[in-house]
């Protein structure tokens, strides 16, 4: 073992590697005995591929590129296909990321545009298609604009024909429902086909606030009628709903503090254990009901398992294998479950699991060690203790190299990460981003702060009316403590973070000492021009449950905002933003900069031409890792090798 400084540390892990491996694969399902799911392409400018894995184990595109399998609805997407065999091959239905129309595609073929481009501000978009033959139509979510500005929009649940009727017609379209809710999933039909289900939410809820989950028939005329709520409502949250083989209705609801799952209203496993999470998209999938009335579910406090429920017993066998946790994607056929699966050692991969047999293998986007997993991280889930003996949990990735070591004496860096959302929750699962640092001897401590998903509803409501204050003191309460035990070097503590993290990040540089620099990705700066006509309809009332209600705490909103105290930021960081965000505009960073200008604090701000909110594009991840590489290098005295572009930092 030699030893050399912290952050010196030479790495097979390159930024284009953990480039190469950005993202996971998401949408599984099964057209007819067949597995497919779309996965990144970070090379092939950041698209989303719809995969197949055919008859004979070979995984192929269905489509070739440009075609980007990604929806927009509620920025944050949805499911965006759906497929149904037949003799002549399978018939395709998805939405088109660059256009936001609906296609058809059938083997040797081309796609064929099933809607039509709308003129009106951010035009029609969809999510959520099932294809239904019988009636020669799909149906889906629609989101339609109004209007030029992000609230001017519907959305309500539609059917399109498959025939191409609409695709130059918009009164085509047939609207199942009147639009009764701001927001609404995909309707789910019962077995017999006479009912349907979906939920439906309003301002200024979240989904993981309160939804409603609503039951409708399917009349003669292909309509939804006798529309009528079965369960949820201000204050209970249902994340997931569908029919059993048997035509009983179930879903998934907080009402006992946990999201739990029920059958027609009774409870199938209550424990205090989240078998479901927050709906950040249109179509996620935490349980998947099978022909037989067992269920397939993910649950589990923090990292979610792959198990398989009785109703009747209610009773959980969970899967054996090695992936100790599972992204929100299910579907069930017959007797066989398709998840997606990760552990420590490994990234996403599709997961099929034979319930007959028990046996679970990973049968698409495979993990293939791309270097020697001796310079994987080994991290541990721990908890700290927070303000007032608060619990705070977090993932703690310390440096680790296969033959390097630290000099006698010397405490590694660390970088705390403060994941989005804010209601949301960070895995521990394979991160090459990780790896990258951990290999050179940087430290990392991933923390699931309070309001972080995963933990019972108690605990992600800590952070209501206390965003930029709980989640901030959690971050550094882990971080002292990293530094107390002699975990951390505490001269040499950083924190990064995108989205709610990027707010988190800069609230913790501009009202605490703590950290010595920063790393601040398409950030929240600015609370007073982040709601309604400056982001996205979806999240424009957020800030009343995190900051509490705008008319009457309009003082909050200056309080907490990183862009008042910015004249108390003192810390070197990096500024990385894309110039398509429609989430966190780049006008949030253009006010906090123009704050900071002539007061001396060094700071690189990097703009990302067609990268949004969040970054999807190879080149664009390897700038921003190798900038913040350089960040830290500078700012921590350490010789990264080998060496990365020097960022340039200006006051």
């Amino acid at each position: 073992m030699q030893t050399q400084p912290y952050g010196s540390w030479p790495s097979p892990v390159d930024a284009a590697l953990a480039a190469a491996h950005d993202g996971q694969p998401e949408w599984v399902g099964y057209v007819g005995d067949e597995v497919w799911w779309t996965e990144p392409r970070p090379a092939e400018g950041g698209r989303r591929a719809l995969v197949r894995r055919t008859a004979d184990g070979r995984e192929e595109p269905v489509l070739p590129e440009p075609w980007n399998v990604r929806s927009r609805v509620i920025e944050y997407g949805g499911r965006p296909w759906a497929a149904v065999a037949g003799d002549g091959g399978p018939l395709v239905v998805f939405t088109h990321f660059a256009d936001q129309r609906l296609y058809r595609w059938e083997p040797g073929g081309e796609p064929r545009p099933l809607t039509p481009v709308s003129p009106v501000g951010d035009g029609l978009r969809w999510a959520e298609p099932r294809v239904d033959p019988a009636r020669g139509e799909v149906w889906c979510v629609l989101e339609e604009y109004t209007g030029d500005g992000p609230d001017d929009v519907r959305r309500v649940l539609a059917a399109v024909p498959l025939d191409g009727s609409a695709a130059e017609d918009r009164a085509a379209v047939r609207e199942l429902t009147g639009a009764r809710h701001r927001f609404v999933t995909g309707a789910r039909l019962s077995p017999d086909g006479r009912r349907a289900a979906w939920l439906g939410w309003d301002h200024p809820r979240m989904p993981w606030d309160g939804t409603e989950l609503l039951v409708g028939e399917v009349g003669e005329d292909g309509l939804l009628h006798e529309v009528r709520t079965v369960a949820g409502g201000p204050e209970e949250s249902v994340a997931q709903a569908d029919w059993s083989a048997d035509g009983s209705l179930l879903y998934a609801s907080d009402r006992g503090g946990w999201w739990n799952l029920y059958r027609d209203g009774t409870p199938l496993c209550p424990r205090e254990e989240e078998f479901a999470g927050p709906l950040w998209k249109l179509g996620l999938s935490w349980f998947a009901p099978l022909d037989n009335g067992l269920v397939a579910v993910l649950h589990g406090r923090g990292a979610a398992v792959l198990g398989i429920l009785d109703p009747e017993t209610g009773e959980v066998v969970d899967t054996a294998g090695p992936w100790t946790e599972f992204a929100p994607a299910l579907a069930a056929h017959g007797g066989r479950v398709v998840a997606v699966g990760a552990s420590p050692r490994t990234g996403y991969e599709v997961v099929e699991l034979d319930t007959g047999t028990g046996r679970a293998r990973a049968i698409g986007a495979r993990h293939r060690d791309a270097v020697d997993p001796a310079y994987y991280p080994r991290p541990r889930s721990r908890t700290f203790t927070g303000p007032g003996g608060r619990e705070v949990h977090a993932h703690v990735y310390p440096p680790h190299h296969p033959d390097r070591t630290g000099p006698d004496g010397e405490l590694p860096p660390y970088v705390v990460w403060a994941h989005g959302g804010p209601t949301s929750r960070v895995p521990m699962v394979l991160d090459l981003e990780i790896a990258y640092f951990t290999s050179r001897g940087i430290g990392v401590a991933e923390v699931n702060y309070g309001g972080s998903t995963g933990y019972g509803r108690a605990y992600r409501e800590r952070l209501r009316e206390q965003w930029g204050v709980v989640d901030v003191e959690d971050c550094a309460a882990v971080a002292r403590a990293l530094a107390e035990e002699g975990t951390a070097d505490p001269d040499r503590l950083a924190i990064r973070g995108g989205s709610a993290g990027g707010w988190t990040t800069a609230a913790s540089l501009t009202t605490m000492d703590l950290y010595a620099c920063g790393t601040i990705s398409y950030p929240i700066f600015d609370l007073a021009t982040w709601g309604p006509g400056d982001t996205h309809d979806f999240e424009s009332r957020y800030l009343e449950s995190l900051v509490g209600p705008r008319a009457e705490v309009p003082e909050r909103y200056a309080e907490r905002s990183p862009t008042t105290h910015a004249h108390r930021l003192t810390a070197p960081f990096l500024l990385l933003q894309g110039l398509d965000d429609v989430i966190c505009p780049p006008a949030q960073c253009d006010r906090f900069l123009a704050r900071l200008r002539g007061r001396g604090v060094p700071h690189a701000y990097l703009t990302f031409a067609g990268e949004g909110h969040g970054f999807r594009r190879a080149d664009t991840i390897v700038r921003a890792l190798e900038a913040e590489l350089s960040l830290y290098a500078q700012v921590f005295g350490l010789d990264p090798t080998p060496a990365v572009p020097k960022l340039e930092l200006v006051t």
